[in-house]
């Protein structure tokens, strides 16, 4: 029996369609139905490789018992950050208030107003070494929110307050000398054997590499270029880039490039396209661009 995510096109949220949960996708249609029917949105955020939002689905999502609990006294909304990055942005920094930390996946409780009032990340179904577990702290929840809702809710309004007074805070003007700052940074973190900078774990971070190529364009700086061509050139080499699937995995387990944290993110692999397109453009090159089309014959529309 599918519910609402059966029409999606995320291939995160289509991995939900079949649950016995009653998801929604994050829209008008959700929050409306919490309105009037007066009840909290469960709202969970991941992504279609993320092993723990994998083994929450399995161990709760397809849970009838925790199903149940969802479905009779709560909204349950699913978010793939990869679709919408503007609210998993919101909500990671929500996780990262109430909990000193963030990851995914995300477990936000909200109003019908989108105003968070608890958050974590991943849970266990059920209460285990020391762990809340899902069925519990949702049915917590439920009671606090039918007996006790003020103070369920009290933790909400300093938060948004925060959030608030954090997103309409004067953005500085750029100073004139950052780009030069910025090239004296990279240069001290690189790492000239291996490419990339600091040590393991390291991430692609296209955007510096886009950074340094730029700035070599129009600075004529080589030492630019070489950081920024040595790191492109051992990405491809090692094992971060799927030499058989193709498409670059999320990061590095070590300094080498060599043995990759085996998930792909779409938003890394399409910044990739540009930065190597980019090094192509700078060089000319043919290596470059041969690296670009393949993730997009392999992974299909």
């Amino acid at each position: 029996m599918s519910n609402h995510l059966k029409d999606q096109t995320s291939p995160y949220l289509l991995q939900h369609a079949e649950n016995p949960v009653d998801w929604y996708p994050w829209g008008a249609q959700a929050f409306e139905k919490a309105r009037t029917e007066d009840k909290p949105v469960f709202l969970s955020i991941g992504y279609s490789t993320c092993h723990w939002c994998h083994v929450m689905a399995h161990e709760s999502f397809e849970d009838d018992e925790i199903a149940g609990i969802l479905n009779r006294s709560f909204v349950p909304v699913k978010v793939d950050k990869e679709e919408r990055p503007d609210i998993d942005s919101i909500y990671m920094q929500v996780c990262q208030a109430f909990t000193g930390s963030g990851g995914w996946p995300t477990t936000v409780f909200l109003t019908a107003q989108q105003e968070p009032f608890f958050a974590g990340m991943y849970f266990p179904p059920r209460n285990r070494y020391g762990s809340v577990g899902l069925k519990e702290l949702l049915l917590a929840i439920e009671d606090k929110w039918r007996n006790d809702r003020a103070s369920l809710l009290r933790p909400a309004k300093p938060l948004i307050a925060a959030l608030r007074r954090e997103a309409v805070s004067a953005v500085p003007a750029a100073e004139e000398d950052l780009p030069q700052r910025a090239l004296a940074w990279f240069r001290q973190h690189y790492d000239a054997p291996y490419g990339g900078f600091g040590g393991a774990p390291k991430f692609p971070a296209p955007h510096n590499l886009l950074f340094l190529l730029q700035y070599h364009q129009k600075q004529g700086d080589r030492e630019a270029l070489q950081m920024a061509e040595t790191t492109l050139l051992q990405m491809y080499r090692g094992g971060l880039f799927d030499h058989i699937g193709y498409g670059f995995c999320r990061y590095s387990t070590d300094r080498y490039f060599l043995v990759p944290h085996f998930e792909k993110m779409l938003y890394d692999n399409a910044m990739l396209i540009l930065a190597y397109c980019k090094a192509c453009e700078v060089t000319r090159k043919p290596l470059y661009i041969a690296v670009v089309p393949m993730p997009f014959w392999a992974w299909g529309p």
